[in-house]
């Protein structure tokens, strides 16, 4: 094996260096307490190497044996998250930037993203490219034919000496939960359910991005708090929620609706979190969308559950991405929803975020093949 191989070489390279020093006490064969080489059958005496000499020996070691760098990445429709991470599993940075979902953003835009945030990452470690040597990661909508490919070049080039693996969000945080069978709700710019059964079988609802449809995600939610509010203010009707959303965008309803024009995503996924502090103050209306996003979510979950025949089998569901956490309302409503459809199910966040636990992903690949995460 390389690493065997690295590092008998390495420790002849110590035993010559502490024996040229002269600190250190006759060799002693037949001594229980020295090391023995197996394999040359020659003996060295750590018993009698001196202080000095063992931090020759560490040095030695540290120089045969430098530490590898990974990195770690989960980009979305809102944003993208990247970790550093050393080969003994040591977070050295986090970073962010913005949207690096390529079915929501042009790709040169969604691959500009990633890379801002593996620089800033690369950076606030006091790292560089080329000190990376593993780079694993999910994109949110790189089951488009050509991202994922796309993303597999350009990261190479970036990274020559790297192992590159990218997957997408879905599979990298069906792993994420380190369990089976398991589910994984994902509500954030858009929404998907993904579940495996013990036997590996795979069945996933949604995640057809926002054209066909991301019921129950910050974009819908938005989407339909805004035709709520418009049509509450042609019927004359005061609105708590349209003047919250008015005084948090800071313009009129014709002002709004451009922005919404020019830039979909970037204001109705911003509607949400109005949505959710005007839920969490009593407002009705907020409530009612959130129920609703929580009652399509836990419909995705049951078609999932349904076709992996998990209706009565105790498993996982991790809850990831914006939309959850933000409303007890919700949170609770959803909760409730999916223990009738599955009541041995245990609800939870994911064990640790994506780009964590695709870091961790590649330093486990470091040593071995790189194998896919899930088909």
């Amino acid at each position: 094996m390389r690493i065997e191989y690295s590092f008998r070489r390495a420790l002849d390279a110590a035993e010559k260096c502490v024996e040229d020093s002269g600190e250190v006490q006759p060799r002693q064969e037949n001594s229980a307490e020295c090391g023995r080489d197996h394999n040359t059958c020659r003996t060295f005496p750590i018993c009698a190497i001196t202080p000095h000499s063992a931090l020759r020996l560490l040095s030695v070691l540290a120089y045969a044996f430098p530490m590898r760098y990974v990195l770690g990445f989960d980009g979305g429709g809102t944003k993208t998250d990247c970790v550093l991470m050393d080969e003994s599993g040591a977070i050295l940075a986090r970073a962010r930037s913005g949207p690096s979902n390529p079915s929501r953003v042009p790709l040169d835009f969604a691959y500009a993203a990633l890379v801002e945030a593996m620089d800033k990452a690369l950076e606030s470690g006091g790292k560089s490219a080329m000190d990376v040597a593993s780079v694993c990661g999910a994109i949110a909508g790189a089951g488009l034919a050509t991202a994922i490919p796309e993303f597999h070049r350009r990261l190479q080039i970036k990274f020559p000496s790297a192992t590159i693996f990218v997957d997408t969000d879905l599979s990298m945080a069906l792993s994420a939960t380190g369990e089976s069978p398991s589910l994984v709700a994902i509500a954030g710019t858009g929404s998907a359910v993904i579940g495996r059964d013990a036997c590996g079988t795979l069945a996933r609802e949604g995640g057809f991005g926002p054209v066909l449809g991301d019921p129950g995600s910050a974009y819908d939610v938005g989407r339909k708090a805004m035709i709520l509010c418009l049509s509450q203010g042609r019927a004359g009707e005061n609105s708590y929620l349209a003047n919250e959303i008015l005084d948090a965008f800071k313009c009129n309803w014709i002002e709004l609706q451009a922005q919404i024009r020019a830039h979909p995503d970037g204001v109705l996924t911003k509607i949400f979190p109005i949505v959710a502090k005007a839920a969490n103050e009593g407002d009705e209306s907020a409530r009612g969308l959130l129920r609703s996003a929580a009652e399509e979510l836990a419909g995705f979950v049951k078609r999932v559950v349904e076709r992996l025949n998990l209706q009565n089998e105790p498993f996982f569901l991790a809850k990831t991405g914006g939309v959850f956490n933000r409303s007890a309302h919700l949170d609770r409503h959803f909760d409730e929803l999916v223990r009738e459809i599955a009541p041995k199910t245990r609800i939870g966040p994911l064990p640790k975020p994506v780009a964590e636990f695709a870091a961790q992903w590649a330093v486990d690949c470091l040593d071995s093949p790189v194998r896919k995460v899930e088909s």
